[in-house]
């Protein structure tokens, strides 16, 4: 876990909102996903990819293929949270995602990975990344090696 740990640099802070709380004052197990998913949003703007897909007139959209959670602590009201993101891997059409969340104790709550699969906005078939895409990939994973 330590060796996986230290393989994260990009992080993005959030906040757990009251709403964000069930009846058992943990947070629901479903947000985690939607921390997941702000995370990642931010890592693809640090990339500057947000401004392409993101265009109305964009040829190309990303989705997830897949996405799984292990939680490891319960996250409570008010807290303050690290999601760190790191490119795992780059495939031609796709890339597999790591995540860690971290309290402010600097304990992990949850760990997590998905794939996002880059695909035709006309036909839902997957394209695959230009070539300076890709190189911008894979350097991104490098580079979030500590």
């Amino acid at each position: 876990m330590d060796e996986w740990r230290n393989e994260f640099s990009f992080f993005h802070e959030l906040q757990v909102r009251f709403g964000e709380i069930d009846g058992f004052g943990h947070v629901n197990n479903t947000n985690i996903f939607t921390y997941m998913e702000e995370s990642r949003i931010a890592m693809f703007k640090e990339l500057g990819l947000m401004n392409d897909w993101g265009a109305p007139d964009s040829v190309e959209i990303p989705v997830v293929a897949d996405l799984q959670c292990d939680y490891l602590a319960q996250i409570m009201y008010d807290e303050r949270l690290r999601v760190y993101v790191k490119i795992n891997e780059v495939g031609s059409s796709s890339i597999d995602i790591h995540y860690l969340g971290i309290n402010e104790k600097h304990n992990p709550v949850f760990t997590g990975r998905g794939a996002i699969v880059q695909i035709s906005r006309k036909n839902g078939r997957p394209v695959k990344w230009s070539d300076e895409l890709k190189k911008q990939l894979k350097r991104f994973s490098k580079e979030a090696h500590v």
